[in-house]
C-alpha cells in the first residue's frame, strides 16, 4: 500500500497546510489519517493519502454499503429504506431541467437512482468506475469513464456523493462541463464538514469516512471550486436525511462499531440538532450545489 502527500490546494494551488484533525478508517483497516486545512483558501483534505492506484483497496469491506443492495444489520437496513426515500425525491429535482431528456449520472453504484429514473421515462446513461458495480446494473448504459460515454450533450448530470472520492477534480469537472447543454445544470451533493453534526463530533464524524472522502467541502470552497472550472453556483438544497444517517454511523463510531439504545437516541438527537441549526445558516449534514455554465 502506497501513500502521496497533497502538494497542492486544488482550489487556490496554496502549498502551505496546517493539521484540522486526525481521524480514523472505521470501515476497513483502523488506520489513522491526518485531515489538514489550507492556510490559504481553507479548503480541508485528507493528507497523505492512499495512491490512486491502491485507492480500491479501502473499499473492498462489507461494511461499505454504497454499492451494495444487501443489508446484514439494522442499520444498513436504514441505509436502504433512506435510498428508497430519496430516489423520489431525487428524480423530483432534476425533473424540472430535463429539457431534452437526458439524464448522466456519475459514480451512481449499481445504478440505483438511474434504473428510476429509467422507470420514469428518462434516457440514463452512468459512469461508474468500480467493475463489480457496473455488473450489477440493470440494463443500463454505465460506462467505466466520461470519456467512453457516447457523444451527446446532457440537461442534468449528478454526482450524489461522489466529488469528494475523486482524485483529479478540476479534470472531471472540464469533462462534465464540456457535456453539459447550454441550458444543463449540474446537481453535485457532498458532505458539509461545517455543519453542527461534524463540529459535535469532531474526528468521530462519520462523513470524514477517511481515506475514501479525500476532499471536504464547505460552501465557500465548492463555490471557489466551481468558479475555477468556469461553473456557476445557481443554488444550493439540504440534505436532511444525511443528518440522521450521518449522527447514526458517527455514535456507531463512538461505541466501537455498536450501537446501544442510548447511542440511537443521541444520533436521532443530534441529526434534529443539525438540521435545526441548519435551517438558520444552510450548513446541514449534507448539500446539494446546483451548478451551470
Amino acid at each position: 500500500m502506497s501513500f502521496e502527500n497533497v502538494l497542492q490546494c486544488p482550489i487556490c494551488n496554496g502549498s502551505s497546510f496546517h493539521p484540522l484533525l486526525i481521524s480514523k478508517d472505521y470501515t476497513t483497516t483502523g488506520e489513522v489519517f491526518h485531515v489538514e486545512q489550507c492556510d490559504d483558501c481553507s479548503m480541508v483534505l485528507t493528507n497523505p493519502r492512499p495512491n490512486s492506484k491502491d485507492a480500491s483497496f479501502y473499499y473492498k469491506s462489507t461494511n461499505y454499503i454504497s454499492h451494495t443492495s444487501s443489508a446484514k444489520g439494522w442499520l444498513d437496513h436504514i441505509y436502504l429504506i433512506f435510498r428508497r426515500l430519496t430516489l423520489r425525491w431525487k428524480h423530483s429535482l432534476i425533473k424540472p431541467y430535463l429539457q431534452q431528456n437526458l439524464l448522466l449520472d456519475v459514480g451512481g453504484g449499481t445504478g440505483q437512482f438511474l434504473a428510476y429514473c429509467k422507470e420514469q421515462g428518462v434516457n440514463v446513461y452512468g459512469v461508474e468506475p468500480s467493475e463489480s458495480a457496473r455488473s450489477h446494473s440493470q440494463g443500463i448504459t454505465i460506462t467505466e469513464t466520461i470519456d467512453a460515454l457516447p457523444d451527446i450533450k446532457f440537461d442534468v448530470i449528478t454526482l450524489w456523493h461522489v466529488l469528494e472520492h475523486v482524485y483529479e477534480l478540476q479534470s472531471i469537472l472540464s469533462k462534465l462541463k464540456a457535456r453539459l447543454s447550454d441550458n444543463g445544470i449540474i446537481f453535485i451533493a457532498v458532505p458539509n464538514w461545517q455543519s453542527y453534526d461534524a463540529t459535535h463530533y469532531k474526528e468521530m464524524w462519520a462523513a470524514y469516512d477517511v481515506p475514501r472522502h479525500i476532499w471536504h467541502f464547505s460552501k465557500e470552497s465548492m463555490n471557489k471550486l466551481l468558479a475555477n472550472n468556469g461553473l456557476k453556483l445557481k443554488g444550493i438544497i439540504p440534505m436532511k436525511l444525511d443528518a440522521y444517517y450521518v449522527s447514526l454511523l458517527s455514535e456507531k463510531n463512538i461505541g466501537h462499531g455498536k450501537l446501544s439504545p442510548t447511542n440511537v437516541l443521541r444520533g436521532v438527537t443530534q441529526g434534529f440538532r443539525s438540521n435545526l441549526k441548519g435551517a438558520s445558516n444552510m450548513n446541514h449534514s449534507s448539500l446539494i450545489y446546483l451548478a451551470v455554465k
